[in-house]
Order: C-alpha cells, then structure tokens, then sequence
C-alpha cells in the first residue's frame, strides 16, 4: 500500500518531537523567537513505515575555512544535506550490525552472495521518501524567493556583472536566471561558498542514488532511490520543482533533468535516472519560519543543527560543523557524519566482511580521502555517472574542494 504525504511528513515530526529540549530551537534572552528547517528521510516496508534519520540546520562552512576541515568539520549542514549524510550513518550502522551479529536480520538491508561487491543491498520492497519543511534553497525555490521580495520583478541580465569569475551564481541572487546550479545563499557581506544549494543536491540524488561515496563501496545503489519528496504545502512552487527536478522535456517549463532521458543510459552497477514524485502536506513543523512567526514578530534563525538516526544510534547538536560545545575544527568535535568518522567506520565494517574484503579493504586504505573517492576502481559507475549528469544537466557544478588529503 502507497504511502501518502502526511504519513512521511507526521513519521519525521513525531521524531523530532520525542527528542530532548536541548536539540531544539529556544527564544533567546533577548526575546528572539529561533526558527530553522527539518528533514527527514523515511523507509516504507511492508509492515512498517520508519523515519531512518532526520536533522535540522541551515548554515555551511565558507569556501576559505573548507581547506581546514581536514575531514573534521562538516562542510554543509543545511537540514537536507545533513539528513542524507545522517541516512549513510544509519547505513553503516545497520552493515557493522550485520557483520558483527550473524543473527540479525535488518528490516532495511541484506547481504548479497558472499563474493560480490558491494557486499549489501538495500531491500528491494522498502521504499524511500524525503521530507522538507522548507522549501529546499536553490532553483526548485526561486519562484518562492522572488514573491517574497518588496518587489519580485526578476532582475535585468546586467546585473551579470557582479557575477563570480566562474559563472555560478550567489543564493538568491539574479532572479532573471532560472535552471541553473547555485551556491548556498548567504548575507552579501557573508564569506562566499561553494556548497551547492539544496535542490542541486537533491535532483542530482535521482542519478547517483541516496548513498555518498563510501557507503557506494558497501551497498549497491540499486535501490536506494527517493520515491517521494514531501514538501510542505506553503513551500511548493509548482513550476520551480518541475523546471529544477524534473525529466519531462515536453514540460513548461522542460525539466533541466530532461536532456538525460533523450539517450538510452549507458551507466552500470545500479546507477539510473529515478525521478521521484513530489507530493504536499499541510502539516506543519513546529520550529518552521511560518510556525514561528505566527507566534512573535520577533525571530531569529536557530545556529544549532541536529543529527538523528533510527534507534539513536545518533543524536548529536552541531554548530559550524562540529559537535556543539567543541572547538572549531576540533578532531574531538568530530561529528558521527564527517568525513574522517563515516570513513573510518565503513573500513570497520568492511574489516568485519567474510569473503570479498581483501579487495574492498584496498580500496578504502588507499591512502587520503580523496584517493578512495577519485581513484577507487570500484567507484567508476559512479564517477561516470557524476561527470555526465553534472556535465549535461547540473552544469556549472563546481566542485568544494580542499579537505580530501587527511589520511585515517
């Protein structure tokens, strides 16, 4: 039976209602009242339907301080792009379950034949869906950002003059340019970025599959595709999702997604174009920008993000990227969803394996990070599946780059 959209949207609040006071927005003693985005990603089975992994955020690590993260600190924490970091920890999580105890039975993955690589697959009849209270930053939400300007008139091409050397495009800016890849907003006095906006990551997400690099080592992206994307009624712009997510050529506006549909796919191992429904709720979050200013004219952004994964295997507040409490970039502030600790914990379970780990071991102690990621040869499906779709459909993708030469 079909989920339906206040089924994956109340499963994600009923969550983030249970956990403590201290993961949640506050109003400050100056009488500032904080708001921020929630998201969740949701499993459907035959039998249950769970939320895997949800957090809150809206902030990312300035292109300048990137270079210092050194595997430690979280580029971007945006509430979508930490919820799907937060969905590959439960991930591992559940493989170092299977390896460690030969009698369990995971309700989400199961091992493939004892020499194949990847070693997991996700089960074939547990369905994915993501919800949003907000509605993700980028092109899908352009329509969004312009009415809520003082005059939404989309501005003049000459105002490309104040555009990067590299062409992409600020946040919010250059309302007149729509379908294009751009960095995550911030104040024009703000450091600049270049981590992607929300719905750059999130459509190219129905090409690569859900999991990141590493944990495409271990489980095979066969499945792990969004069926639904649940967005709250308010934060749905009709034409910004169809133009930014969308596959339809014949569409008005046609999808940017489309010009990978006009030629049979050519990728392996699982990879494929899997675009995903877009469905509303009238449910609301209680920490949402519109929740919150119905309650006082006196709000303010939360800067604390929160990372939750199913059986709180995880439960963590961040603030700039690390642990709250901790020291910018800190190894002790090390999130359970950074690079340095995912990376550790997929050579882990792959340490625990029984068969194929010889070659898969190799690969993940290849030597620094971006090694594994860039010359792994179990990861080329999924670089060529990347370099097509970044080259074709999302162009303009520059890459963050500058924290990929620590070392475990």
């Amino acid at each position: 039976m079909a989920v339906t959209a206040d089924e994956v949207a109340n499963v994600v609040l009923s969550e983030f209602k249970k956990l403590p006071a201290k993961r949640k927005p506050t109003v400050r003693g100056n009488g500032l009242h904080e708001w921020v985005p929630l998201s969740g990603i949701v499993a459907k089975g035959p039998a249950f339907l769970k939320c895997v992994a949800l957090a809150t955020g809206m902030k990312c690590l300035p292109a300048s301080k990137v270079p210092q993260a050194n595997g430690v600190a979280i580029h971007d924490w945006h509430a979508e792009v930490l919820a799907l970091r937060a969905f590959n920890r439960f991930i591992l999580d559940e493989c170092k379950r299977l390896t460690l105890d030969s009698t369990f039975t995971s309700d989400f993955l199961c091992r493939t034949s004892s020499s194949s690589l990847p070693p997991f697959i996700w089960r074939p009849d547990v369905s994915l869906h993501m919800y949003c209270s907000e509605a993700p930053c980028g092109d899908s939400s352009m329509e969004l950002t312009m009415a809520s300007q003082h005059d939404s008139t989309p501005w003049s091409s000459p105002i490309l003059l104040f555009e990067q050397p590299d062409g992409q495009l600020l946040g919010r800016g250059y309302f007149s340019h729509l379908g294009i890849v751009r960095r995550k907003p911030s104040r024009p006095d703000a450091p600049p970025t270049n981590s992607k906006s929300c719905s750059d990551k999130i459509a190219l997400k129905q090409c690569t599959s859900l999991l990141s690099s590493l944990t495409s080592l271990l489980i095979s992206p066969k499945n792990v595709y969004l069926t639904s994307l649940v967005l709250s009624e308010s934060q749905y712009s009709e034409t910004g999702c169809t133009r930014c997510y969308g596959f339809d050529f014949d569409s008005s506006p046609p999808g940017r997604m489309s010009c990978l549909t006009t030629k049979p796919p050519t990728w392996a191992e699982g990879y494929k174009t899997s675009p995903f429904k877009i469905e509303t709720t009238q449910h609301e979050f209680d920490y949402s920008k519109r929740t919150v200013t119905a309650r006082s004219d006196k709000i303010s952004p939360s800067n604390l993000a929160v990372c939750w994964t199913y059986n709180e295997e995880v439960e963590e507040g961040i603030i700039g990227g690390v642990l709250q409490g901790r020291k910018a970039f800190d190894i002790k502030g090390a999130s359970a969803v950074s690079r340095m600790k995912m990376w550790r914990l997929a050579v882990e379970v792959a340490e625990g394996l029984h068969g194929p780990e010889g070659e898969l071991l190799k690969e993940l102690k290849r030597g620094t990070y971006d090694e594994v990621k860039e010359q792994s040869v179990l990861l080329q499906s999924r670089r060529k599946v990347k370099e097509e779709v970044r080259g074709e459909a999302l162009k303009g993708w520059v890459r963050n780059t500058g924290d990929g030469g620590f070392r475990l």
